[in-house]
């Protein structure tokens, strides 16, 4: 069943392919200094899939976490030149609790989402108010004769829940981006990139809803003031980019005000990890070694994570 396609039915969301100007933006400002990082990230790599093991070749659970973290770090490494980067935090296994009603189907997102960082400012809305408007004309596609809802997990529902995961008073209160690590050794047991890019709109939809009802209540509304809440999934080597624009919590008919996302699907960091040297008739054939790295797939990891700030 079509992942995205009906995660956007789901949240009543339009879809437009690639990254907002916001974030192009930031990626193509040359004041950011993003060239000067290239290296760091070919070493960060390496570290990741050549060097952080005493094995033959790490495994994806190993290095998919290894590269995530060394990715952020030398995000981290740019809160010299805008100090209000430190003003964020990390939070992992978080539990996330939303509920809406899509015509007459009452449907929640709850679990674990991923690995959240959170700030103390919100993202400004990267769509104006027109092109918020202009979702109005937009048609949602239907799945007709088969129900939108066809393999979701049906459930007794007590309690309404809608909850951010975080207490009242938390100083980083405002979700910016969730991180999707698909590291599962094999193949079966990962996600596949369209069911990933689908988690990745539900949960960043989910924590948006449940942000933008602990700010306004639970009354369905066009919200003034729009919940901008980001995501990035990865395999450790191949990534989604999502930023998710909520600007209704009135979700049950096809009518009115529509929610954006804008997504940028498979961007490979790099070609190939050479463990081990090939050799052949004892010449090196293929030296080990990263192959085919790509530093626009960084920039955009780094844009996403400046975003909001610069």
């Amino acid at each position: 069943f079509p992942g995205v396609r009906q995660a956007q039915w789901l949240t009543k969301t339009k879809l437009v392919e690639g990254l907002p100007p916001a974030v192009q933006g930031i990626m193509d400002n040359p004041a950011h200094g993003l060239q000067e990082l290239e290296e760091r990230v070919k070493h960060a790599v390496s570290h990741a899939r050549l060097w952080d093991t005493a094995e033959v070749a790490p495994r994806r659970e190993q290095y998919c976490p290894v590269l995530f973290e060394n990715l952020i770090h030398i995000c981290r490494l740019m809160s010299g030149k805008y100090p209000s980067l430190s003003k964020r935090m990390l939070a992992r296994n978080c539990r996330i609790a939303a509920t809406w009603e899509r015509e007459s189907i009452l449907l929640q997102v709850r679990g674990l989402s991923g690995i959240l960082m959170n700030s103390m400012t919100s993202i400004p809305p990267v769509a104006s108010k027109e092109e918020i408007l202009a979702t109005k004309e937009h048609v949602l596609e239907t799945f007709y004769p088969i129900a939108p809802t066809i393999d979701l997990q049906e459930v007794n529902v007590y309690k309404e829940l809608n909850d951010t995961g975080f207490r009242d008073g938390y100083p980083y209160s405002h979700p910016h981006t969730l991180f999707f690590l698909e590291s599962a050794n094999t193949r079966t047991d990962r996600f596949r990139p369209d069911q990933l890019r689908a988690k990745m709109l539900m949960f960043a939809f989910g924590n948006a809803l449940a942000k933008a009802k602990a700010l306004h209540g639970n009354e369905p509304k066009v919200l003034e003031q729009p919940v901008v809440v980001q995501s990035i999934g990865t395999d450790g080597q191949l990534f989604q980019f999502m930023v998710f624009q909520l600007n209704t919590t009135d979700l049950i008919s096809n009518d009115g005000v529509k929610n954006l996302v804008w997504i940028d699907s498979d961007q490979n960091l790099y070609e190939k990890a050479q463990c081990v040297p090939e050799v052949k008739k004892r010449v090196v054939t293929k030296p080990a070694g990263i192959s085919g790295f790509q530093p626009d797939t960084f920039k955009k990891f780094l844009a996403l994570y400046l975003h909001g700030t610069v």
